[in-house]
């Protein structure tokens, strides 16, 4: 019962901390996102992204992985800017190390913000993707960092992928910048 009244008060916490904002850019998406940023479920996970953004090192990655009904991935600093090669977009990470994984009992639904990874759960490193819809499977095996609280209609709008990886074929939408909120 006390973690379930614990997930409900993350849930339904109206202001934490930290947050980041996200003016999105392209053929599908434009508008602001703003997200709440979960550090005290997933502390790490929450200083390695406002670090990262701080630097402004997000700006200009694209949205290289979108399924519909599932999810948008973005987040590779390494290789996912605007005007990079984008056959590589999504297999590059930051010049920090990876993290290890801090699971919670967050249920990944509409909204949710989860860290992406390889096979090795401590290996989410500077992507993230933030949920179209419920992705019960991901309850668990991926670390919860935060949760929209307002511009869904902005994410909605992103320009999905095809085939079953929802790679972004053309040119995807991108976060144009990203700033740290308190």
């Amino acid at each position: 019962m006390r973690k379930l009244a614990l997930l409900f008060a993350v849930l339904a916490s109206p202001g934490l901390a930290t947050g980041i904002s996200i003016e999105v850019a392209g053929e599908g998406a434009n508008g602001t996102v703003t997200i709440d940023l979960f550090e005290d479920v997933a502390p790490d996970h929450v200083a390695q992204i406002t670090e990262l953004a701080e630097t402004g090192v997000y700006d200009g990655v694209v949205f290289h992985r979108v399924i519909e009904g599932f999810m948008a991935q973005t987040g590779d600093v390494q290789f996912g800017k605007k005007g990079g090669d984008m056959r590589r977009a999504g297999t590059g990470k930051s010049d920090r190390p990876d993290l290890k994984a801090e699971f919670s009992e967050i249920p990944f639904e509409r909204g949710v913000v989860g860290m992406a990874r390889s096979q090795d759960p401590d290996s989410a490193n500077s992507q993230f993707f933030i949920m179209f819809d419920e992705g019960a499977f991901l309850n668990g095996q991926y670390t919860v960092v935060g949760r929209v609280t307002d511009g869904m209609d902005v994410v909605d709008a992103i320009k999905r992928g095809d085939g079953p990886n929802g790679a972004v074929i053309g040119e995807p939408d991108r976060m144009e910048r990203v700033t740290v909120i308190e």
